[in-house]
C-alpha cells in the first residue's frame, strides 16, 4: 500500500510542476484536465501526508524515550508514541476506503425513471411522493432537476416519470436507490381505512456523454404524432410528441412533454443514450451489474429493496437491515443517513472482498 500512495503522492507533485508552466497555464483545456486529475488524488495525497506526519512523530517521541532520563519526561514521550499510533491506525483504514476502485461513473449526471408497478392508483401517488423527495433532495445538494417526462394519472399521481439530476456526484449518491420500492399507508382512495401494500420502482441511469454513444440517423427510426392526456392548448393539435426507434438494439423511447418537437426529441436522445450507456457496462461487466440488478428484481410486493410504513413513521432498507423511525423526515428529502450507511456498507463489501483477494 505505501508504494502505491507513493506513487500517486509522486504524480500528484508532478501534476502541480506541470500546472505552473506558463504553456499550460496558457491552455485552459489542458490545465482544465490536469486540475481535474489532481483534485481526484488530493484527499489520498492529504491523508498520506497526515499518516507521515504522524509516523514522524512516533519516531520522534520513540528517540526521546530512548535517550531521557527523566521520569516524567518518558512518560510524555510514552503518551506521544501512543497518541501518534492512533492517529496512524486511524489513517491508515481511512487510506485503505481512499484506495479502493471507484465507480467510474460516480461523478456523472444521472437519468432516473419512477413508475407505479403493483398497487394501482395508491402505486402512482407513490411514485410522486419519491419524485418529491428525491427533487427535494437532490435541491438541499444544490443540484439540479429537469423533467424529461411526466405521465400524470389525473388523481394527482404519476405512472411514470423520468427526470435527469445534474450535480458533481450524483450518481455516486443515487446508484443506491435503484428498484422497488413498497410503500404501507392508507391511500387517499380507501374510504375503510385499511393500510395497502404498494409498490413504485425506481431505475438510476449514469448519463453518458454524446461523444461516448454515437447515434448515427441510419440507426434510428424517429416517429411524430400529437401528444395525449391533458395539457394545454398546443398539445393535442401539433405533431410534437416523439418516439425514436434504436434499430440495432430494439430499444425504443417517447417523449411528450415538451410543445417542442425539437426538445422532445433532444430529451428522448438524453434518455436512449442513457439506456445504450448502462447496456453497454452491462456487457463489460456482466458480473458487477447482475449483483446491481439484483436489487432491482421484478417489483413484485415481496421483492423489495426498501419499505416505507406510514403507520409507524418507518423506513427499513432491506439490503443492509436498517431501520429509521423518521419517515416524515426521509419524506422530506433527509436521505443522507440512509445513503451513508449504504456507501459504508458497499465500501465495507469492497474491503472484505480485498482482504480475501490477498
Amino acid at each position: 500500500m505505501i508504494d502505491r500512495l507513493e506513487a500517486i503522492a509522486r504524480r500528484y507533485r508532478e501534476l502541480e510542476a506541470e500546472m505552473a508552466r506558463p504553456e499550460v497555464v496558457a491552455d485552459h483545456q489542458k490545465l482544465t484536465a490536469l486540475a481535474r486529475e489532481q483534485s481526484e488524488m488530493r484527499e489520498i495525497v492529504e491523508a498520506y501526508n497526515s499518516f507521515r506526519a504522524a509516523e514522524k512523530a512516533k519516531r520522534d517521541a520513540e528517540e526521546v524515550l530512548r535517550n531521557e532520563r527523566d521520569p516524567d519526561m518518558q512518560e510524555y514521550a510514552r503518551q506521544e508514541i501512543a497518541a501518534a499510533e492512533e492517529r496512524m491506525a486511524h489513517l491508515e483504514e481511512r487510506l485503505k476506503v481512499l484506495l479502493l476502485p471507484k465507480d467510474p461513473n460516480d461523478e456523472r449526471d444521472i437519468v432516473v425513471e419512477i413508475q407505479g408497478a403493483v398497487g394501482g392508483d395508491e402505486a402512482e401517488l407513490f411514485a410522486r411522493d419519491l419524485f418529491e423527495m428525491y427533487s427535494r433532495w437532490a435541491q438541499s445538494k444544490g443540484w439540479k432537476v429537469e423533467v424529461i417526462e411526466a405521465q400524470d394519472n389525473g388523481i394527482g399521481g404519476l405512472s411514470k416519470i423520468i427526470f435527469e439530476i445534474h450535480g458533481r456526484g450524483a450518481y455516486s449518491q443515487m446508484k443506491f436507490e435503484g428498484g422497488p420500492h413498497r410503500v404501507q399507508r392508507v391511500p387517499k382512495t380507501e374510504s375503510q381505512g385499511r393500510v395497502h401494500t404498494s409498490v413504485a420502482t425506481v431505475s438510476v441511469l449514469p448519463e453518458p456523454d454524446p461523444v461516448e454513444i454515437q447515434l448515427p440517423e441510419k440507426d434510428l427510426k424517429i416517429e411524430t404524432s400529437t401528444s395525449t392526456g391533458p395539457g394545454g392548448q398546443s398539445v393535442n393539435t401539433t405533431y410534437s410528441a416523439i418516439r425514436i426507434t434504436h434499430l440495432p438494439t430494439g430499444l425504443v423511447v417517447s417523449i411528450q412533454d415538451e410543445k417542442s418537437q425539437l426538445k422532445n426529441r433532444e430529451k428522448a436522445l438524453r434518455v436512449l443514450r442513457a439506456r445504450l450507456y448502462e447496456r453497454k457496462m452491462a456487457e463489460q461487466h456482466a458480473e458487477q451489474d447482475a449483483v446491481r440488478r439484483s436489487m432491482v428484481r421484478s417489483g413484485n410486493r415481496s421483492d423489495k429493496v426498501r419499505t416505507y410504513n406510514f403507520k409507524e413513521n418507518r423506513v427499513t432498507d432491506h439490503r443492509i437491515d436498517l431501520t429509521l423511525y423518521k419517515l416524515d423526515r426521509i419524506m422530506q428529502g433527509e436521505l443522507d443517513e440512509l445513503v451513508s450507511a449504504l456507501i459504508a456498507a458497499e465500501r465495507a463489501e469492497q474491503l472484505a472482498g480485498a482482504t480475501s483477494a490477498t
